[in-house]
């Protein structure tokens, strides 16, 4: 069974522009990114998911914790 992930290829991708790895995604593949690069995608996407569950809780920025 192929493992399922759990961010968007379009979000990752949108995220891999973001910071300025994406024409290494578009030219090698994902395993030419660092380990240090891919740690700034899940870290970002870990941000926007904070975001997005603050703001439809009505949070509106005053974090989570």
């Amino acid at each position: 069974m192929p493992r399922r992930g759990f961010m968007s290829d379009g979000l990752r991708e949108q995220i891999a522009v973001d910071l300025g790895v994406y024409d290494t995604v578009r030219n090698q593949g994902w395993g030419a990114v660092s380990s240090r690069d891919c740690g700034r995608v899940v870290r970002r996407a870990i941000e926007i998911a904070e975001q997005t569950v603050a703001s439809r809780a009505g949070l509106n920025g005053q974090g989570l914790r």
